[in-house]
């Protein structure tokens, strides 16, 4: 398996490390390729991922990725966005299930997965800016709501065949076009499904969590009920991500770069580890995957944790300690 290798920025430089470090236990047959991109080379370059970048990514089976910083400047594109384009990875999956010994504000147990749209809606990069006015088009085809309904029912199928289809079509037409077509998906696979207005289950998603297993939504939709998952969980520092598409993929925390701690050492690197036990999964490596899920409740379970989860731990002592326990 060939994987390129995106630190990206800010505490992406030390928390893809430390998972690596993880991966490399294994000794799992994997050509790793090291690419930059991101914020940092746009400074130095002018251009944060190019042509030659996305070439080099194709020739990659999927990718690992840290963090990215973006910034308020029209001349900087979403490296992610291109990406997710490029690679068509319209499947954006989230699982969120509470880790041991982790402080959580819901005590009670769950674990569901979000199936986020992930190269259409709000996302779809077609945006027009003015002096007095600004425009981004909301794109949602037939093609890219039947296969994001279609990956949804895929993953219900292996866990309870239930299903939650989260929209806003009381108000959107885009919205009624979308949950129409995941109902008939839903249909076809036998899968047992409700609905839910966004703002509604933004409320009842922390009051009852219980009730949900898989959960599938529009890009814009699916990234704020994500953040707000994570919170469920205990924080950005401990959720991993897929983006999944026919051919390629991509894993990543879904944190951001966080560049008020970068450089200190102390960023959870769990997200990270997480992502690669996802990747392992993707490529069919299911023991070593589920060896990390459990080194990592372990960790956890004996306190070993970063400040974001009220230890004193740094990264690599993180990441050493699951390291030593896989071993």
């Amino acid at each position: 398996m060939k994987v390129a290798i995106i630190p990206g920025d800010g505490i992406g430089k030390e928390v893809l490390p430390a998972a690596l470090s993880v991966l490399d236990v294994f000794g799992v047959d994997i050509e790793k390729v090291p690419l930059e991109i991101g914020f940092g080379k746009w400074e130095k370059t002018g251009s944060a991922i190019t042509d030659d970048d996305i070439a080099l990514i194709k020739q990659c089976d999927c990718v690992l990725f840290g963090a990215i910083t973006t910034v308020p400047d029209p001349d900087y594109k979403s490296v992610l966005v291109r990406i997710r384009k490029e690679l068509d990875l319209y499947a954006n999956i989230r699982p969120f299930t509470p880790l041991k010994k982790v402080k959580l504000p819901c005590a009670k147990k769950f674990d569901f997965v979000i199936v986020r749209e992930n190269t259409e809606g709000m996302y779809s990069g077609v945006e027009e800016l003015h002096e007095d006015v600004a425009y981004s088009t909301r794109i949602i085809t037939r093609k890219g709501s039947t296969r994001i309904a279609e990956k949804a029912c895929k993953i219900a199928k292996m866990r309870k065949k239930q299903l939650t289809i989260v929209h806003k079509a009381n108000v959107l037409k885009s919205d009624s076009f979308f949950r129409d077509v995941c109902t008939g998906v839903a249909k076809k696979n036998d899968i047992r499904y409700n609905e839910m207005f966004v703002d509604a289950m933004a409320y009842d998603m922390i009051l009852h969590p219980e009730k949900y297993d898989v959960i599938v939504t529009t890009n814009l939709f699916g990234d704020i009920l994500s953040d707000e998952a994570a919170a469920m969980v205990g924080g950005l520092g401990l959720c991993p991500s897929a983006n999944i598409g026919d051919k390629y993929a991509f894993f990543e925390p879904i944190h951001g770069s966080a560049p008020d701690i970068a450089g200190k050492g102390i960023a959870n690197p769990i997200a990270a580890i997480l992502s690669v036990k996802m990747m392992l999964e993707w490529a069919g490596f299911n023991a070593e995957a589920k060896t990390i899920g459990q080194a990592v409740n372990n960790v956890l379970d004996n306190g070993i944790v970063t400040p974001d989860l009220g230890g004193s731990y740094s990264t690599l002592d993180v990441s050493n300690a699951i390291t030593k326990l896989i071993r």
